[in-house]
């Protein structure tokens, strides 16, 4: 007998080599059901695993990542085993999950039109209905490069290939189709619901990402648990599409993205307005919390960058270029400046926390196909702050940062999760260090009341991170902040600080995004608020628009006045009837808009109208110019 420690402590005794399945029946026929993969001892695997020895185990269901992750990994190779029905010629690459449902990579002499793609979802139900079970099996590699060879599949050969020569090969087959894969999967393909799965795009793909490489089409699927949840997610697409910033963007003159620069993004005035908006308010943030500003320059030496690892493992993201007989690289990221302001002079401990902030300018080379708009770009303001730190300081660090997250996200109405990656195989320093990061990291986050999700393995080699995904009006998540220990960029630049003993101590550092990249985040927040941005954002606070000639030098008279208090107005003098006006005021998402007849001239008063509330009558403007100016204040979304 062996003992199983259930996620909620409970422990069950089971015979040894009963499977997860069994236990899980054994427990709730209602999870039995819903059970999609499992958790054994921190590892995920598939639900007919094995339990060989005292474990611990986690059921986990399609409401958790990885129960996703397995339930659409096998969507995958159910849209392949349909392909291959309907299709027995095309050639199979990879086909993975992803954050949002699944793709397969295909190289075909055929396009995937409409047409063929409902056909293709057509046989997938089908192979839903027949409740074909998924079996896993290995092979050597000789074994495995010689079944691949004979269903003449060359990406699969290729893939092989370029694993070890000792190497296990694992398979998964399901009726007539067998798919080179790791896994896990569900038990059998009537997991699936046929009535709530959608092919949702084909698009070109190069294989393994080399543009050198040949181009494949892939295709792109969702699917849940239910049709309803399907529904709601083609509705929440179908809303998404009228909030893509780069519609948005043109629409409201924020920004464009010419051929004569791909991924490198023109902010036009009114984007301007918004850029400097965000920036003013982080700048405002960051003073209160402590920090710091400087600037370091965007070109520096091979030297710096072959110091920092960047030049060894970052080198292909990079523009490069000569000066003087000697290599320079234009910056990919802030930090190893930091580092040399850092150095510029000696420091005590009297100085720690010292927390140093930049809004750096960086360029990364990232492929024309990935490209799109202003979330992923060539060259983006980053904003960084580097916090440099002794070890007993760590913890405070880290919930002054999360202070200054939430206070940050909750002024544009956003939610966030936060995810715990740790130490991954490939890392640099002591295990013991490691340990330690971890664990103030988790008794950080915890003693403030918050909870966290782990992603195993997965810290940067340099030391363990946390990230903040947020959640916009439409449910959908974003990586923006980051919270990134490091224990050695400190030790690889020799940084040092003199303690209270005297003596020279190396210190621990931070590295911490808030928006990520300025840019990015205005893509984001624009989906967010569709472009209505709140009052003290929107790049035209108030339109005052005149309803006569007459009325022309009133209007004039009260822009100069919301112009004193720190208000962008605009006047609009066109020769048009007043419902053209208010339309257009209303496309271009204003928040206010002050309507000007004879009658408010004479009087003195302004009819508004906000975007919001609709018409809000007529007032006194010392009226209106209170109520602007507390939600202003207020930061009111």
């Amino acid at each position: 007998m062996i003992t199983v420690t259930l996620k909620d402590g409970d422990k069950r005794e089971v015979m040894e080599n009963t499977t997860v399945d069994t236990l899980c029946r054994d427990i709730s026929m209602g999870l039995y059901r819903a059970a999609c993969a499992a958790r054994v001892n921190g590892k995920v695997a598939d639900l007919r695993t094995p339990l060989t020895e005292d474990c611990t185990l986690e059921i986990l269901t399609f409401d958790s990542l990885d129960g996703k992750k397995a339930y659409w990994h096998t969507c995958s190779h159910i849209l392949a085993q349909a392909v291959k029905r309907l299709y027995p010629e095309v050639k199979l690459a990879i086909g993975p999950s992803i954050d949002e449902g699944f793709y397969y990579d295909m190289d075909s002499s055929f396009p995937f039109t409409p047409d063929v793609m409902e056909k293709v979802e057509a046989e997938m139900r089908k192979i839903c209905k027949e409740k074909l079970p998924l079996e896993r099996f290995e092979l050597p590699r000789d074994e495995a490069l010689r079944f691949m060879e004979e269903k003449a599949e060359p990406f699969k050969v290729e893939l092989i290939n370029d694993l070890p020569a000792d190497a296990h090969i694992s398979f998964y087959k399901q009726g007539e189709f067998t798919d080179l894969c790791a896994g896990p999967h569900l038990p059998d393909t009537g997991r699936v619901k046929g009535n709530a799965l959608k092919l949702t795009a084909c698009n070109a793909a190069y294989w393994r990402g080399d543009s050198n490489r040949e181009t494949l089409q892939r295709i792109y699927g969702i699917a849940f648990t239910s049709k309803d949840e399907l529904d709601a997610y083609l509705e929440r697409i179908e809303e998404a599409k009228k909030r893509d910033h780069r519609k948005i963007g043109k629409e409201l003159g924020l920004f464009t993205i010419m051929e004569e620069g791909p991924g490198f993004p023109f902010f036009l005035p009114k984007g301007m307005v918004l850029k400097n908006t965000l920036i003013d308010y982080w700048r405002e943030v960051h003073k209160r919390y402590g920090y710091v500003e400087i600037s370091t320059p965007v070109i520096l030496s091979r030297k710096l960058w072959e110091r920092s690892g960047h030049w060894d493992h970052y080198k292909q993201n990079m523009y490069t270029t000569v000066i003087d007989d000697e290599d320079f690289a234009i910056k990919p990221m802030n930090c190893p400046g930091g580092m040399l302001v850092y150095k510029n002079e000696p420091h005590s401990y009297r100085d720690l926390p010292l927390r140093v902030g930049e809004l750096g300018l960086v360029h990364r080379h990232e492929l024309s196909g990935a490209l799109h708009g202003l979330f992923r770009v060539r060259c983006f303001t980053q904003d960084d702050a580097h916090i440099f730190m002794t070890w007993d300081q760590m913890k405070d660090e880290i919930k002054n940062v999360v202070k200054l997250f939430d206070e940050v996200y909750s002024v544009f109405g956003l939610t966030y999760q936060i995810e715990l990656s740790t130490m991954p195989e490939d890392h640099m320093g002591d295990e013991k260090d490691w340990n330690f990061a971890q664990q103030t990291l988790k008794e950080a986050i915890t003693e403030m009341g918050k909870d966290y999700v782990i992603n195993e393995g997965d810290g940067a080699f340099y030391g363990p991170k946390l990230d903040f995904h947020l959640a916009d009006s439409l449910g959908r998540t974003w990586q923006c902040g980051t919270i990134q220990l490091d224990m050695q960029l400190p030790e690889r630049f020799e940084l040092e600080y003199v303690g209270e003993d005297g003596q020279k101590h190396r210190p621990v550092m931070i590295h911490r995004v808030v928006l990520g990249s300025i840019e990015r985040f205005i893509g984001v927040i624009t989906e967010h608020f569709a472009g209505a941005f709140p009052l003290w954002l929107a790049p035209v606070q108030v339109k005052i628009l005149p309803v006569t000639d007459r009325a022309a030098a009133y209007a004039d008279e009260l822009a100069a006045k919301l112009d004193v208090q720190g208000f962008r107005v605009e006047t609009d003098h066109r020769n048009e009837k007043i419902g053209y006006k208010i339309r257009e005021a209303q496309m271009q998402k204003v928040p206010y808009m002050l309507i000007i007849g004879d009658k408010e001239a004479e009087s003195g008063m302004v009819s508004v109208r906000s975007r919001k509330e609709g018409d809000l009558g007529v007032q006194s403007m010392e009226e209106f110019l209170s109520r602007a100016l507390r939600e202003v204040a207020e930061k009111a979304v």
